[in-house]
């Protein structure tokens, strides 16, 4: 199930950003905000999570909070905390606390990268209490009938120190997400770019090439996102081989010898 995030998100005439569903991934998602369920998303990077979101959101009518988890990512971070401002204690809502009380969906991408203490805020408001304790200011939110709670992460990136617990895992219903098939592809990047859908169509078999070396001599294979940046630079007047070098070849490597080897494949795709 896929789209692309591109550094302009494209929108359509009403406004809601450009997703191209692959399957019933809408729908599921309009079930589980209909239900109050929360939703997990599974899916490599670059494959259209976050856009998918933003779509939703915008199709349902909702305001949107992202957070992008990190290493240093504490539930404090996400609830909220005490700041002095003008000789003043004043307290400051976190997005979590901002989407609870206004009723809007929030969205944490990759959010096996944030610190253990994050699942902690995230049980309740996973489950038929949907509250958010908020123990600094000794109140505790209930989640009105439009919050709802998404979650992200690839899971080639997982290991055994940065993964879901099965209990946080099965608090959520859950979506994979992968890289569309090729006309598919093609049609997303032809329509984010503007590029002729004859020159994208090699750029994305080129990618499919790039991603059977997942595992092998590359961690990650070409994302979506990459084969649309490599697009706009060609459809910007960019020489194809340089495009490709900035976009599809030197973000996935710094081997030398890997380098030659994807541009090998740049010469058998397009001669």
């Amino acid at each position: 199930m896929n789209a692309v995030a591109t550094p302009a998100t494209m929108q359509d005439v009403s406004g809601i950003p450009f997703y191209r569903p692959v399957g019933n991934e809408c729908a599921i998602f309009e079930a589980a905000f209909r239900n109050r369920l929360p939703l997990l998303i599974k899916g490599p990077t670059g494959c259209g999570k976050t856009r998918f979101v933003a779509h939703m959101a915008a199709r349902l009518g909702k305001g949107l909070q992202t957070v992008s988890c990190h290493d240093d990512l504490a539930a404090s971070d996400l609830t909220g905390r005490w700041l002095i401002k003008g000789g003043e204690t004043v307290w400051q809502d976190g997005p979590v606390t901002r989407a609870v009380r206004l009723g809007e969906i929030c969205y944490l991408d990759e959010v096996v990268e944030a610190r253990k203490d994050v699942a902690v805020v995230l049980h309740p408001l996973t489950d038929d209490r949907r509250i958010l304790p908020l123990e600094r200011l000794g109140e505790t939110l209930e989640a009105p009938a439009d919050f709802m709670l998404v979650v992200s992460y690839n899971p080639g990136y997982q290991n055994i120190l940065k993964s879901l617990k099965p209990s946080t895992r099965q608090r959520f219903l859950a979506i994979e997400f992968d890289y569309p098939k090729a006309e598919i592809e093609t049609e997303i990047v032809a329509t984010e770019t503007g590029l002729a859908p004859e020159r994208c169509a090699r750029l994305v078999a080129l990618a499919n090439h790039i991603r059977r070396l997942k595992g092998r001599d590359l961690e990650e294979g070409a994302s979506t996102r990459l084969v649309v940046y490599a697009a706009s630079l060609m459809a910007s007047g960019m020489k194809v081989e340089e495009a490709i070098e900035v976009a599809l070849i030197e973000p996935l490597t710094d081997d030398p010898e890997i380098k030659r080897a994807l541009r090998d494949l740049v010469v058998v795709v397009f001669g």
